[in-house]
C-alpha cells in the first residue's frame, strides 16, 4: 500500500524533503498561496504547528501559482512572504503544481485517496487541506473555507 512516506518533496531552499521523514507523525499538508483570500490561514496553520508539534503534528505548506496566480513569487519571495508577514516556521515545499498534467506525484495520490464533493479529484482553490494519520493514510480532506482551527478536535483524536 501506497502512503506519504513513498513520496518526496524539495524544500524552498531547494533541500530534497523525503516525506518519509515524517514518518509516526499527524501530517496536515496544504496548497498555499500569498495573494489569496484565504492568505490570513497561514496564522492558523502556524498556530496548529506551534500548539500541537511537539505532540507530534506536522504542518507542510505547498505553494501553488494555479488559481488566480496568487502565488506568483519565487521560492525566495514565498519564504519572505511567510516568514515576515505570518511568522511562519512550519515547513514550506518548493512552489507545485496541484492540478493538471505536470501534477507533483504527492498530490496525485492525495487526491485520489480523498476525493472532493460529488467524488471529483481536482483541488478547488488555495488551502485545501488533507489531513494524515501516523501510518501515513489520508484520513480527511478539507476545503479552503475549512479554517485550520476547526481542524483541531480532528488533530487530537489522531495525536
Amino acid at each position: 500500500m501506497t502512503s506519504i512516506y513513498d513520496f518526496s518533496a524539495e524544500t524552498l531552499d531547494g533541500q530534497p524533503a523525503p516525506l518519509s521523514a515524517y514518518r509516526d507523525k499527524v501530517v496536515l499538508i496544504v496548497n498555499t498561496a500569498s495573494k489569496c483570500g484565504f492568505t490570513p490561514q497561514y496564522a492558523g496553520l502556524e498556530a496548529l504547528w506551534s500548539k500541537y508539534r511537539d505532540r507530534g503534528l506536522v504542518v507542510l505548506g505547498f505553494p501553488c501559482n494555479q488559481f488566480g496566480a496568487q502565488e506568483p513569487g519565487d521560492a525566495a519571495e514565498i519564504a519572505s512572504f511567510c516568514s515576515l508577514t505570518y511568522d511562519v516556521d512550519f515547513p514550506m515545499m518548493r512552489k507545485i503544481d496541484v492540478n493538471g498534467p505536470a501534477t507533483h506525484p504527492l498530490y496525485a495520490w492525495l487526491k485520489h485517496e480523498k476525493k472532493g464533493l460529488l467524488g471529483s479529484e481536482g483541488i478547488k482553490w488555495n488551502f485545501t487541506k488533507f489531513l494524515v494519520n501516523r501510518k501515513g493514510e489520508v484520513v480527511s480532506r478539507y476545503a479552503p473555507t475549512d479554517k485550520p482551527e476547526s481542524l483541531e478536535g480532528a488533530i487530537e483524536a489522531l495525536l
